[in-house]
């Protein structure tokens, strides 16, 4: 424990600087450079433990003794990582025997409740401006790999923390005008719903096989986003999702869950020539990045049964 607090003490990152990654099979498919930036291969196994290991450095700090996340996907696994690295307990909230978007409503009243205990502290799976803020790093990685911006940037939207934390990165380091692509599966699709509402709008529930993606209510500040930079909010189906994860696992050795596949789709499915065709996108774009954005919730038994579930 007494190392883990002077990491804490000292400010080091629960996160590593992910390898940004030269694919020449996608870069065929695009029809130019494809850059790929594996948050896949972050200690927790995705991007969340950039923004949440960040908030419970910070919550820790001022006195937290206690984590509590109602997240038992990437989030959760982000939270309960960066507990044991700074030596606190933390309570991941799940209720059992309940479908999915109900098990999301009732965990996380029941980690509001227990956060209401003397020092304990409720972490927000993705909607907290620390979270945003220890995304954002993703970026500046970005920049100093590159020196110069892509012609686009391909992300997955599931809470929006991902996109508020990469558009704030993407105006510190001066790039707010490289265009992002944000990609949701049908039936998980909060941010495209709402942009087409002009408001936040509530899901009836997560239809989608990419569970990860699995928010009802895209965060305010995802929407406020739009407003800021250019973003592009496009909506595939489960189909392109689980193709795209099984031909990335083809193409590059590595086993991506159906949300990071909607972001692979916008390259697999040719929807990025697509904008490029409507004149949506420069049709010379220089480069491209996909963010990988992890790899948690699947493995070779439960690709094969999406593939069956959706034939």
């Amino acid at each position: 424990m007494e190392n883990s607090l002077t990491e804490c003490a000292k400010g080091e990152h629960f996160h590593t600087a992910t390898p940004l990654l030269e694919s020449w099979a996608l870069s065929q498919v695009a029809g130019t450079t494809v850059f790929l930036k594996c948050e896949n291969v972050q200690p927790a196994g995705s991007f969340k433990i950039r923004g949440i290991g960040h908030f419970c450095q910070q919550v820790v700090k001022e006195g937290c003794r206690h984590l509590v996340c109602s997240s038992g996907g990437n989030a959760g696994i982000a939270a309960a990582y960066a507990a044991r690295k700074l030596g606190v307990p933390a309570t991941i909230v799940l209720p059992e025997g309940t479908s999915q978007h109900v098990v999301w409503d009732e965990a996380s009243l029941k980690a509001q409740e227990l956060a209401r205990r003397d020092g304990w502290v409720n972490v927000p799976p993705f909607d907290h401006p620390l979270i945003w803020e220890g995304h954002a790093s993703l970026v500046q990685e970005l920049k100093a790999a590159l020196g110069t911006p892509p012609g686009a940037l391909v992300l997955a939207v599931g809470g929006g923390g991902l996109l508020a934390g990469v558009s704030a990165g993407l105006i510190e380091v001066g790039w707010q005008r490289v265009p992002i692509i944000a990609a949701e599966t049908q039936g998980a699709h909060c941010f495209n719903a709402a942009i087409k509402a002009g408001k936040l709008v509530t899901l009836p529930n997560i239809t989608s096989v990419a569970k990860s993606l699995g928010a009802k209510t895209v965060a305010v500040r995802a929407l406020e986003c739009t407003k800021e930079l250019e973003i592009f909010s496009e909506v595939v189906d489960d189909s392109q999702a689980v193709s795209a994860v099984q031909k990335f696992l083809d193409d590059e050795r590595m086993l991506v869950e159906p949300a990071c596949g909607a972001a692979l789709a916008v390259i697999y499915s040719g929807l990025l020539g697509r904008l490029q065709a409507e004149g949506r996108l420069s049709p010379s774009l220089a480069s491209v990045v996909v963010i990988v954005c992890g790899g948690n919730s699947i493995n070779s038994q439960g690709l094969q049964a999406l593939k069956a579930q959706l034939g």
